[in-house]
Order: structure tokens, then sequence, then C-alpha cells
């Protein structure tokens, strides 16, 4: 596919769902073909994990905590115990091994002891024969609190006392880059706040436990790392790892609330304990209460620029409330510090990031985290340089831009493909959508809808420019390796990988691999438990680089197996050997064979690795090449204010994306509409509410995600296809750069609507209110 112009609705369609015969069937790299699964989800049919069954199960539940900051003064479960149906009470009392559990740092109890810490904590766990029993029970449990005052200012958190033994700071990174005491001829300044969204899973948690006859326990959930839950879950129940094993079924999407164990292992220890399956399927509340969320942060920046409006110096300072464990807060902050100018070229940076524990519900990994918050707050302050300066938004933007060759304010040279001036030069030029005609068959068009539609002359029409940047795969010197097997018999190949598809497409680029490399039509990919190596957690694009390369590796592998006889028979070398649609043939016609028959009953199959190339941590000045590779998007977002009523209606988004190449046409359409919509949410809805630590209305009334009709007109104008040549196949993660880059479009939009500053998101009503500049 060509990166000429186009829109999504005109990207090639995916064919018909899997099972339907078609005589000719695109496959292979860069066809749109459709999920060996679409079909099974699209009927209803699939079985996600809170289908699982098993003879003899219990049903679990939680008990959580109704505090923010309490000190637990006794735990009687005596009540619970005695209920009838009910087969087990657990506490920290129960628990066999490693008290604490994390994925970066092991800082959170498995249940709360002696404190607890946030709203929702997990205090004890019950096994009983009915569900309504489990509940019952859990609600039974009798536990004395000594409510304390909570921390939930991050502001506060550096002064106030300790709320974990490691202390209240999890990270300070202080960027240092050029001189101290340069200045620009310009300067403008922001204090912006980034507010909490929820990945708000299709499905909410659940999973079955099954205890094994050595003693061990087998664990089916909708994981996203089994590797690393299996071994967090085997300290915890004092068991090896080989002793636990995680089986991956039903995952109906993620977008980082897979990666929480918090539920799999109470579950655990109730399957030994009671020597019986149990299963756990948690309410919309519990997935809230449980789960982690996108890192609420306040941002402070200062620009410089030249009459001209070339960035002379950023200063910024980032505060991340982590919540009350570190999770993924480490992590979130370097990019946050990393990309906190943009992809802008900036001389002199100097950025102080921090990510503090607090008495609010948990933060970690969510699509675009850190990278989101920054962008909101530099974009807010591009568009305060272009309004001082008297320049076009989009002009101010194209002399700034980074390229490839630039350096990063972590010292980091840009080495890969960064083509941003001709991203946002295609959203610039695009065409505009038609303003709605004044009448009233158009009300369904005015912010607010029909039903609170406005007057039409109290709506303003804005365009705005954002332009995001996110990196590839783990950062700061994260080992980042996958394996896979790719096994070929009777001419069906099957690949063999723990890599988690978590609506990222990746079993069905494995399947297109293999099609690729092999000419084989039909290419299976098994189901992910811990039986097999480890491929690590599917995040930052992870699998389509690493996964994917060790795929292409283990098929090519098993091409050279299969052609090397018949290449050493015809007297060439293999290189001059094809294979098509399962027929082998050379390049002068002589040798003419199908896979089937040159392979004569034998089975192939090898196995590969991928580890790309290291990275380093950052330093005490936050330098550091501490990334593999950067994706860049480029979003103009246009909107209707109702400037009376503060409602906000997103007309039409408009995307250029560096994606390197397209592998699969339909589905990256796919997966950056989704991106898209996801980021709207977090500038217009998403803001999971506390007051004092407690979560408000934690349910999907009160946590409003964008429908249908809030999906704006998706326009993908521009597909970049500039091969990153350290990647396999020279791809770039889709999904996560439009996240970020969206919510700052819409701001940026909503500032040229009404002429008032954009500070917040979501963005408030009262924040749309009026045209004090006009």
């Amino acid at each position: 596919m060509s990166s000429d112009a186009t829109t999504a609705t005109t990207l090639p369609a995916s064919p018909e769902l899997d099972g339907v015969e078609q005589e000719a069937v695109a496959h292979g790299l860069g066809s749109s073909l459709p999920p060996a699964d679409a079909r099974a989800k699209t009927e209803g049919t699939f079985p996600y994990a809170s289908d699982l069954w098993a003879e003899g199960l219990l049903w679990a539940a939680l008990l959580r905590s109704p505090h923010p900051h309490a000190r637990i003064v006794s735990i009687d479960t005596t009540a619970a115990a005695d209920m009838p149906g009910v087969r087990a009470v657990v506490t920290h009392a129960d628990v066999p091994g490693e008290a604490t559990y994390g994925r970066r740092v092991a800082d959170r109890p498995v249940f709360a002891s002696e404190l607890v810490r946030h709203h929702g904590e997990a205090i004890a766990a019950v096994a009983a024969d009915h569900p309504d029993t489990a509940r019952l029970a859990a609600a039974a449990i009798a536990v004395e609190y000594e409510v304390l005052e909570p921390v939930t200012d991050p502001e506060k958190a550096f002064a106030a006392e300790p709320l974990h033994p490691d202390g209240n700071l999890i990270r300070h990174i202080p960027l240092r880059f050029g001189d101290a005491e340069a200045a620009g001829e310009t300067v403008v300044e922001g204090l912006y706040r980034i507010g909490r969204q929820d990945p708000a899973p299709i499905g909410a948690e659940a999973g079955l436990a099954v205890p094994r006859p050595d003693g061990g326990v087998e664990i089916y959930t909708a994981s996203t790392d089994p590797h690393t839950d299996r071994d967090l879950a085997a300290a915890c129940f004092g068991l090896s790892p080989d002793q636990v094993k995680v089986v991956v079924t039903g995952v109906p999407g993620a977008t980082g609330d897979r990666e929480d164990p918090g539920f799999q292992i109470p579950l655990g220890l109730l399957a030994l304990r009671t020597g019986c399956p149990v299963k756990l399927a948690a309410t919309r509340e519990e997935s809230f209460l449980g789960h982690a969320h996108r890192h609420p942060t306040l941002l402070r920046y200062r620009h410089h620029a030249d009459a001209e409006g070339r960035l002379v110096k950023v200063e910024a300072q980032i505060l991340l409330d982590a919540g009350a464990y570190a999770d993924a807060s480490s992590e979130s902050l370097a990019a946050a510090v990393a990309f906190a100018c943009g992809p802008y070229v900036v001389p002199h940076a100097f950025i102080e990031g921090w990510a503090v524990r607090t008495n609010n519900p948990p933060s970690g990994h969510v699509r675009g985290e850190g990278a989101m918050q920054v962008c909101a707050a530099y974009e807010a302050q591009m568009d305060k340089l272009a309004l001082k300066l008297g320049l076009d938004p989009a002009e101010l933007r194209l002399r700034n831009v980074l390229a490839t060759g630039d350096i990063l304010p972590t010292g980091q040279t840009v080495t890969c493909p960064a083509p941003v001036a001709e991203l946002l030069s295609a959203v610039r030029d695009f065409p505009l959508p038609a303003l709605p005609l004044d009448s009233p068959e158009e009300d369904w068009l005015l912010p607010g809808g029909p039903e609170g539609a406005g007057e039409p002359g109290a709506v303003r029409r804005g365009v705005g420019y954002a332009l995001g940047m996110v990196h590839m795969l783990g950062a700061e010197g994260a080992d980042e390796v996958s394996t896979a097997t790719v096994r070929v018999q009777d001419g069906v190949a099957t690949v063999i990988c723990s890599a988690v598809d978590t609506g990222s497409g990746f079993s069905t680029l494995a399947r297109q691999i293999v099609q690729e490399t092999l000419g084989l039509e039909e290419v299976h990919v098994a189901s992910v438990d811990t039986d097999q190596p480890p491929a690590g957690p599917a995040t930052h694009g992870r699998h389509t680089w690493v996964s994917g390369g060790a795929v292409e590796r283990a098929a090519k592998m098993v091409r050279t197996q299969l052609l090397q006889p018949l290449a050493h028979k015809f007297g060439m070398s293999t290189e001059l050997l094809q294979i098509t649609d399962g027929k082998i043939t050379s390049y002068d016609g002589v040798l003419s064979t199908t896979v089937t028959e040159a392979m004569d009953g034998k089975e192939l199959w090898a196995t590969a690795q991928c580890r790309p190339h290291p990275t380093e941590p950052l330093d005490e000045s936050g330098q550091g090449d501490a990334f593999v590779g950067l994706a860049f998007c480029a979003i103009r977002a246009v909107v209707d204010v109702d400037i009376e009523l503060g409602a906000i209606r997103v007309v039409e988004m408009a995307v250029a994306q560096d994606v390197g190449r397209v592998l699969n046409p339909a589905q990256l359409a796919t997966r950056i509409e989704a991106g898209v919509t996801q980021g709207v949410g977090a500038a217009l809805t998403e803001n999971l509410r506390t007051a004092r630590g407690l979560i408000r209305h934690p349910d999907l009334t009160g946590y409003a995600l964008p429908t249908s009709l809030d999906a704006p007109d998706i326009r993908i104008v521009k597909l970049v296809e500039e091969r990153d040549v350290v990647a396999p196949f020279g791809a770039k993660p889709a999904s996560a750069v439009p996240v970020v880059t969206a919510p700052a479009a819409v701001a940026s939009a909503v500032r040229a609507a009404t002429g008032r500053p954009v500070n917040r998101l979501p963005i408030r009503a009262q924040a749309a209110v009026g045209v004090p500049n006009s």
C-alpha cells in the first residue's frame, strides 16, 4: 500500500469473516487478512475468561477497603467462615510465600495487613459454592479500622508522613541539556492538569484457578504478560515457577488494564486452600477499584523562543500521581521527562520530573503513559507562542519540528525515520470539512445533539493541531527478547509463541509472516501458556517488533530446511528458489513442485529469538540512549463549540502517521481509529473522579466513555512508509501515538474556537464558555 493521502473509509476492506470459502483470499504481509477469531467474536461464541467452567467449581469474592487510608486494628473472619456454603476465607496471614508483589517494585501487598493505602485495596478473599454466598461472606468479614487522614494532593506528598516503608518519592529525574542561562525574546508559561483516565476494559477481570495433583496450580486468565504473572504468583504461593502455570484465555482487548495480577493471586490461594477449582468474575465496580489507571499529572511549563518563533529553551516541572504503589510509575516518568519538549528541536532543556505515592487509586501502564500528559502541555505552549508571536499555529510548529539526525533533550540522536514535517504538512493541507447547514434537519450536528443543543448562532468552529511521539519497546536497559517456534507438517504451519494478542493483531501478523515466508495459506497460531518460552509483555508495540521478528526468523529457518535438499539436488542455491501459493519453483522454471511433495511427510520446525539493540538508563542528568526507536503522529482537529453552553462536538480528526510499513491495511486503520477515539475520550469526558481518595461513581454511568455517537469523523490522510532499518519488516507501533496526540489536538481546536486557555483534561464546560479574545 502506498503512503498517498487516503481516508479511513477508503482503506482496503477486510475479506469476509474467517471460515467463509473464497476463491482468492489475499494473504501474506500487506494484505488485510482478517483475524482468525473474527467470526467467533462477531457471533458471540468466543470463550472469554468470564465464560470458564470446571467440575466442582467454587466462586470467589474479595473484601475491599472502604477507606483510602486507615490502620487495620483487627480482622475477624469467624462469621464469614461459619456461613453455609463457604469453603475458605484467606487474609494476609494465609499467604505462604512473599507477602508483596509488583512487576517493577514489589511494594504492593497481596492483602493489606497493617495499613490500607487506597480505596478498594484487597483485605480478604472468600471461596464458596455460589457467587452470592461468596459476596455475602466477604461482606460478613468484620474489619475494625482506625481511619487516617489521606494524602491525596501529590504536591503535599513530599512533606507528608511516609505512606510506605519505601517513602513517598518513587523517582526523581532532573534532565539537564544545554545552557541554563539561555533565554529567548518571547516567553510563555502555563500550568496544566491531566485527569485520571481508566482503561475501562470491555470485559471486567475474570479468571479460573485449578489445583494440580503435584501441589501446584493452573490459572486461566486474560493475562497480557503470563510469565511475569506466573513468577509473581509462584513467589506469593511459596512455590517454584514450574509448579504454577498461567494459561491465557479470552483476552477481550487491553490497553494496559490486564497487567495487574492482584486478583489472580487470591484466586490461586483459594484454589490451593480448598483443593477445588475457583472462579472469580469481577464486577464493574471492582474493576474500577482494582486495576491501574493513567497517572494524573500536574505540569508547569515555560517556553522561550526567538523573534521568528524558533524554540530556544524549555523549562518544565512534571509531577505524576502514582497512587498507593509504584507499579509502572518509574517508566512513565522517564517517558514524560524524555518527551517533555515533544517532537521539536530544543537546544536547551531543563526538566524536573517526580513520581510520588499518595492515597489515591493506583496508577500504572495505560497506552501512551507519560507521553500523553506532556503532549497536552507542550502543545498548549506552542499555541500560546503562536498567539503571542502572531504566527499561524501550524507554521510555528513547522519551524521547529524534529527530523532524523536531530538530538533529543536526553542526548540521544534520532536515528530512526522522523518525518514530522511531512506529517504536519499533510494534515494542514487536507481539505477542511464543510460547515453544517443552519436548518432544523441538521440539529444533530450541533454540540450537545438534538436534545441538548443550543442556538446555532452560539456555535464557533475551531481548528487545532498537535504533534505526538512515543517510544517503541521497553526503555532504559529493558531486556527485550521473544522466542517463537514455527512447525510445518502436511502443508499446514503452526506458530508457537507466548506473545499475547490483546487486540494488537499479533496473531494475524504471525500468520501473515509465515504465509509470506513459506508460501503456505493455512497457518495456525497456538494458544498461549507459560509452558512456552517467554515473549514479554504486550506493550509499546513489542510483539510487532520482537515477537514478529522471532516468528520471521523461525519461518526463514524452516524455509532453508525445506529448500536446501532441493537446491542441492538441482545444483543451485536456495536464493534461486521461491515459494508462492504452496508451490516451489526455480528462477529458470526447471524445478516446480508443491511444498507438500517436497516435505514428503516430514515435519519441519525451528525455534528462534529476536532481541533488539540494547538501551541504557537515564543518568543523574537525564541523559542516555534510553529508547530503541520512536514513532510520530500529527493530528488536525476540527471542533464545534457552543460558547453559551460549553458543549463541544469533535467534527473531524485528520491523522497522518509514521508507520514504517503497512503490514495489514484494514487492521492498521482500525488501530488508528481506536487510538484517536480513546484520545477524544481523554480530552472531553473520561475522568475517574475522586473525593478525598474515594472513587466517585465507579461504574460506566459515572465514568463517561465516548460512544459511537461521540466518535468523530476520522480521516487517515497520510501513512508515511519510511521503513526503520533496525526493525523487523521496518514497521512501527500504530495505536499508542494517536492516543497521545488526539487529546492535545482537541484542546488546541477548542482554544481556537473560544479564545480561552484550555489547561485541563478532560476539558470542562466552563473552559469552553465565552470568547474573551474575539
